[in-house]
């Protein structure tokens, strides 16, 4: 199995993490793909706004939202290790236990093109390299990343892959700051999701 780690705050899932899905699926030739929130980002000190459930529960209804991911034929999950573990949550700890349990699976992990400069700064990134090959998801408008040093830390079985991927303006950032100024939100996340993030008055 093909299987495409995505790790993430999901604070909320969008519509842009859902098209980068598809494309990581689509270019990489991907089984399945796990949606996988952090409990606490390194990076990101000050954690994510919606509660470890509400987050788990919004991405249930986005992937419940794409036609092609409906049970019970559904190649997309939510994977809760990260949040089970609690703490910081380092990729490395999670692909050695997905490691752990499915041995034979080829995973990949997939990262922005502009966060590649952190990696230096991961938890034992030759470990992570070495256990997944990432997919370096390239955004529109971006210039096409160095790939250089990403390749030195990794494999040869696990060279980075390039991901390309249409323009979005959707962001977590920006569904947070419409809903603090009482802006609808429907064009940036499925319905299911803008509708439970009223329902539960999430992000005012």
């Amino acid at each position: 199995m093909r299987l495409g780690i995505f790790g993430g705050s999901f604070d909320p899932v969008h519509h842009g993490h859902l098209r980068l899905a598809r494309e990581c699926q689509r270019q990489a030739a991907l089984d399945e793909i796990w949606f996988t929130p952090v409990a606490i980002q390194p990076l990101k000190m000050h954690g994510p706004q919606a509660s470890d459930n509400h987050r788990i529960e919004m991405l249930n209804r986005a992937i419940e939202s794409e036609p092609d991911q409906r049970p019970p034929q559904s190649s997309w999950r939510v994977c809760t290790l990260e949040i089970e573990r609690g703490g910081l949550s380092y990729t490395v700890d999670t692909l050695r236990r997905i490691h752990e349990e499915l041995p034979d699976a080829e995973l990949f992990f997939m990262v922005g093109a502009d966060t590649l400069r952190d990696v230096p700064h991961w938890r034992e990134p030759e470990e992570v390299f070495r256990l997944a090959t990432p997919l370096v998801v390239c955004r529109p408008g971006q210039p096409v990343p160095d790939l250089s040093a990403l390749e030195s830390v990794c494999t040869e079985r696990n060279q980075p892959q390039l991901i390309t991927m249409e323009p979005t303006s959707a962001s977590s950032s920006e569904i947070r700051r419409r809903i603090s100024a009482s802006k609808p939100i429907d064009d940036l996340t499925p319905t299911a999701v803008a509708e439970y993030i009223a329902e539960h008055g999430l992000y005012r």
